[in-house]
């Protein structure tokens, strides 16, 4: 058994192979999950669900055959399937008296401390009113192109679930967990019941991309759990084919494979680390060393600057070898960075002006990045 008794905030995502049918949605399996959601709060869970479906249901609406490669083709599809999606969960939430709402992001929308801040406000207070949120990305305006796309929607959920300070995330998906091996092709394959440690040798047991509508695929997936693992947050990925999963998952029962959490790291910390960064900062040895030992950078250590970006931006540190290994938000914009790199620090009130800090960042705004971030 797996102690789960300490979980009360549950993020729950359901990939598109669940949710379609050769006639688009498959209304009994949303009725199945729905019914789970349900039980799950009648228990006494926060539940918020995200869901993805809506390019695929918006492809079959349209009859077209095959994957739907085209970014415009993707976003008229979205916009297609998203209103059928959220009709189905409406009318599934409404058979147990419960209300759901829709919430479309793309990574600006956390990327923005303002907005995220907004956005987990009016999360918190729709779960105070016992409605079930349900998100997916906004397809039709997010697009890997311009940097607004979360990629695909395991690691969408798993930033979801570190937002809003989840306890355990469940990506439901057609596949029992993950294995040594593919178990169709190995028979020596081997279910991984339970992870602690997400290192190189774990991943390597990861396949491809998904089926022909889906983004995500067994990689995608561990992605997402490292990311919600730094939150706090376990992570179990099981088949949503299973009979009553979630209630048994919730119960304790050894159900697919379970990621477990790290110690979680604070809510600015997780915003500066998975959030899109707008530039860099080359920095010297010496600041590197100091940087690690929790210390401020200060100007001097500044080799050079790269990219725009405004004070109270996410940008990486680099070493000289143009190597990341920290993010960080700066008080000074990109300009005023490469006007006082090399100087001292009495120096930037000179260049710059009056009122300004004497360091370009303290501990408080740096994060390190582990080997595999």
């Amino acid at each position: 058994m797996r102690d789960l008794s300490s979980v009360r905030r549950v993020v729950v995502k359901v990939g598109t192979n669940l949710l379609s049918s050769e006639r688009g949605i498959d209304e009994h399996y949303i009725d199945v999950i729905v019914d789970q959601l349900a039980h799950l709060q009648s228990h006494g869970y926060q539940v918020l669900l995200v869901s993805s479906g809506a390019i695929g249901m918006g492809a079959k609406e349209l009859s077209l055959k095959g994957p739907v490669k085209q970014v415009p083709m993707r976003q008229a599809c979205a916009s297609i399937g998203q209103p059928l999606l959220m009709s189905s969960y409406r009318r599934s939430f409404k058979r147990h008296g419960l209300v759901c709402s829709q919430i479309l992001l793309t990574r600006n929308d956390l990327n923005n401390r303002l907005t995220y801040v907004n956005l987990r406000n009016s999360i918190f207070t729709l779960l105070d009113l016992g409605v079930i949120p349900i998100f997916n990305e906004n397809d039709v305006v997010s697009t890997s192109e311009i940097g607004t796309a979360f990629v695909d929607n395991d690691r969408m959920s798993a930033m979801v679930a570190s937002k809003i300070d989840a306890d355990l995330l469940v990506i439901l998906t057609d596949i029992t967990g993950l294995f040594t091996a593919d178990p169709k092709k190995d028979k020596e394959a081997v279910l991984l019941s339970d992870i602690t440690s997400l290192d190189a040798t774990i991943l390597s047991y990861a396949g491809g991309a998904g089926s022909t509508h889906a983004t995500g695929g067994m990689k995608t997936k561990l992605l997402a759990a490292k990311i919600a693992r730094m939150a706090g947050c376990t992570t179990i990925i099981a088949s949503g084919y299973e009979k009553e999963v979630l209630p048994r998952l919730l119960s304790g029962e050894v159900v697919g494979t379970c990621i477990h959490s790290v110690k979680r790291l604070s809510q600015r910390q997780r915003w500066i680390l998975y959030n899109s960064h707008l530039g860099s900062i080359v920095v010297d040895e010496g600041a590197k060393k100091a940087l690690i030992a929790k210390k401020s950078l200060l100007p001097k250590g500044i080799v050079s600057v790269n990219g725009v970006f405004d004070a109270g931006d996410v940008v990486q540190i680099c070493t000289i070898d143009d190597k990341p290994f920290a993010k960080a938000v700066p008080y000074y914009n990109s300009t005023e960075i490469t006007a006082v790199a090399g100087h001292s620090s009495k120096d930037i009130q000179k260049i710059i002006k009056e009122g300004h800090k004497g360091v370009i960042f303290r501990p408080e705004d740096l994060v390190l990045l582990s080997d595999d971030d």
